[in-house]
């Protein structure tokens, strides 16, 4: 922080808030009294706790689970985290029981630093993504805890995204911590997304599609989730949500493990190097497939390929992968509200491509709409905590700052998009259900 300051030549009394923003579900676990870590963070896309949610499964808590959290029950989120170091680090629960032991999500583990140690808090956006939190009593489900052999006292105060979770000391300036909120959530507020029905999805190492679905939890019968969207009191909106695991992150393996680019912008100048993919399709269930699929089990696959498949088949399959995983997304999120969704609100790093963004708008028959600032996540963060301190008067001061940049119009016919569509479906069928 005192790097970002000294490089923006600002002095610290002139900052009016901090707004948090995080990835969700990864799960750490640190001594009270040191401050240290007990153990590595285990990072939302870890499968390793795949044994105990089908036990959870096999004990009859499925139902339960997604009735009270919203969620499905699955690795992804944090409550099994929990348990599995409670479980494998000598003498964690012990402590843990007593108070000794504090669990957070990334949140409130940098509150908890920039603070000294005096804010112990996280706010119901990332509290709804740990799979023990019931988003209706806006409180910790105790069955949920017993079945977990979690203890209550190790869990963090829990508040509204739009709050004064504590204050930083930076050079004798004592600055507010205004606003946090989990990474997607942050981005629907920062997209505006401010009423019932309002859309957006964020590129990032995965993608999430979230749709604000106002005072109603909306129970979703193809595989979404039920979550707590951003806000300001403890009379909470909600959102429906569909997660993809492997986004972004489809590119980087291609750059980092395969080899097959140097920097993850060459994706785009491959991908259109050829017509289409010669009939290739990547399905990267790298970690197992997300909504609406939710496979742990679920693993990998490039099918398709011929001889005469070339390196620029495979980037563009790669490319058009993560358009397909957001079409089944927002087709879920059809089916569950029976509407047609005829245009979509984009950010993340991804979404500055070109080819990836008009493709989406081909196969899901909608205009992606992209907005000139792409990192809304920090954004929605710097709307909420500058809200809470009066830094903007309202939200309808805040709508009126946005701007797009762009709009990519769909520019296929109907029966080529639904060939390419099928032919994913097919290439899905063959990734699911892989490992033991």
């Amino acid at each position: 922080m005192m790097d970002l300051i000294t490089r923006a030549k600002i002095d610290p009394k002139d900052i009016a808030a901090i707004g948090i923003t995080n990835q969700r579900e990864t799960t750490i676990l640190w001594d009270k009294d040191s401050g240290l870590p007990v153990y590595n963070a285990i990072v939302w896309q870890c499968r390793r706790t795949s044994s105990i949610v089908d036990s959870l499964k096999n004990d009859g808590l499925g139902e339960y689970i997604t009735k009270t959290t919203g969620l499905v029950p699955d690795a992804y989120f944090s409550g099994t985290k929990i348990k599995w170091i409670l479980d494998n680090v000598k003498g964690t629960r012990e402590k843990a029981k007593k108070g000794e032991i504090l669990f957070g999500t990334v949140d409130t583990w940098l509150i908890w630093k920039l603070t000294g140690g005096k804010s112990f808090v996280t706010d119901f956006t990332n509290a709804s993504r740990t799979m023990i939190f019931d988003i209706h009593k806006l409180d910790w489900d105790d069955k949920l805890l017993n079945a977990l052999d979690i203890p209550r006292a190790m869990l963090p105060d829990v508040r509204p995204s739009g709050s004064i979770f504590g204050y930083a000391n930076i050079q004798g300036a004592e600055i507010p911590i205004a606003g946090n909120a989990g990474d997607q959530q942050a981005a629907l507020f920062g997209q505006c997304c401010f009423e019932k029905g309002s859309v957006k999805c964020t590129y990032g190492t995965g993608c999430f599609l979230l749709m604000n679905t106002g005072t109603e939890a909306v129970d979703s019968k193809n595989g979404l989730l039920t979550t707590i969207a951003a806000g300001f009191d403890k009379k909470v909106q909600y959102a429906l949500e569909g997660s993809v695991f492997t986004g972004g992150a489809v590119i980087q393996w291609l750059r980092d493990e395969m080899r097959i680019i140097t920097d993850s912008a060459d994706s785009e100048y491959f991908a259109g190097k050829v017509a289409d993919t010669g009939g290739v399709y990547l399905v990267p269930a790298f970690t197992g497939l997300g909504a609406p699929y939710w496979d742990m089990y679920a693993r990998g696959c490039i099918i398709g390929i011929t001889r005469g498949t070339k390196r620029s088949h495979i980037v563009r399959a790669a490319q058009e992968s993560i358009a397909y995983q957001v079409m089944d997304l927002l087709r879920a999120m059809e089916r569950d509200l029976d509407i047609t969704m005829t245009k979509m609100k984009v950010d993340g790093g991804a979404s500055r491509d070109k080819f990836l963004m008009q493709f989406q708008a081909d196969i899901c028959s909608a205009a992606i709409i992209r907005p000139k600032v792409t990192e809304t996540t920090a954004l929605g963060a710097a709307y909420l905590s500058g809200i809470t301190v009066g830094f903007w008067k309202d939200i309808k001061e805040i709508k009126s700052c946005e701007q797009s940049d762009f709009v990519f119009e769909p520019s296929i016919d109907t029966n080529r998009r639904e060939k390419l569509v099928s032919g994913w479906h097919k290439a899905v069928e063959r990734s699911r259900n892989w490992a033991e």
